[in-house]
């Protein structure tokens, strides 16, 4: 299975498999502020709701400048209905407000660093390195642990363990595409519950354990 990631990641990579709005959305952003208050908004919450909900919170503001500024119930009714709401608006005004006061307007370019902010977990570190500031990180979602332990590649209990285990087997040049790659493979194919093992591209490496 080691061997057999070169060929996994080029035939997800020309499968071409249809991103959410979601997903292109982050894709593009290229900043790391935007990646950072958009991971938020995602968690616990599915793409369908939260694509929308992102482009309503950027019609109020763009920056941690103008974000920090923003009423906290405003921005509430503005991401309204993604999980958790209310709190992810007072922290996502929050964490604007120390990026200004504290970090000079920019976004820490460390995992260690974001995580001291209220509510960012390595998940959403990972991403914002990646995505945000273009250096290799791996982002661990739900779909990246129950990909690559389905496919046998790793034996890992839960995210967290997922993301060392991957640092440690998986090329570096992949980690920064990989998230994209297995987020759109499971949204299609390699879902939770009854995956379509019969159009799926990667059959032929998986050994399809399932998760307990």
């Amino acid at each position: 299975m080691t061997g057999s990631i070169d060929k996994i990641v080029r035939t997800l990579e020309k499968a071409k498999q249809p991103q959410s709005d979601f997903v292109k959305l982050m894709d593009s952003f290229k900043d790391p502020y935007l990646v950072l208050i958009a991971c938020i908004l995602s968690l616990r919450t599915n793409d369908r709701t939260t694509y929308p909900a992102t482009l309503r919170m950027l019609e109020l503001a763009k920056t941690p400048q103008d974000m920090m500024n923003v009423e906290e119930d405003e921005l509430a009714k503005a991401i309204y209905p993604v999980g958790f709401y209310k709190n992810k608006a007072g922290q996502i005004i929050e964490l604007s407000k120390l990026i200004v006061e504290k970090n000079d307007g920019k976004v820490p370019d460390s995992i260690d660093e974001l995580c001291k902010f209220r509510g960012v977990g390595r998940k959403t570190a990972n991403l914002v390195m990646t995505l945000g500031f273009g250096e290799p990180a791996i982002c661990v979602d739900v779909h990246v642990h129950r990909i690559f332990n389905r496919l046998g590649y790793i034996k890992t209990k839960n995210p967290e363990e997922t993301e060392f285990a991957l640092r440690e087997n998986l090329p570096v040049k992949y980690w920064i595409p990989i998230n994209t790659l297995m987020v759109t493979h499971g949204q299609n194919v390699c879902k939770p519950i009854n995956p379509k093992c019969n159009v799926c591209p990667i059959a032929e490496f998986c050994d399809k354990i399932i998760l307990k």
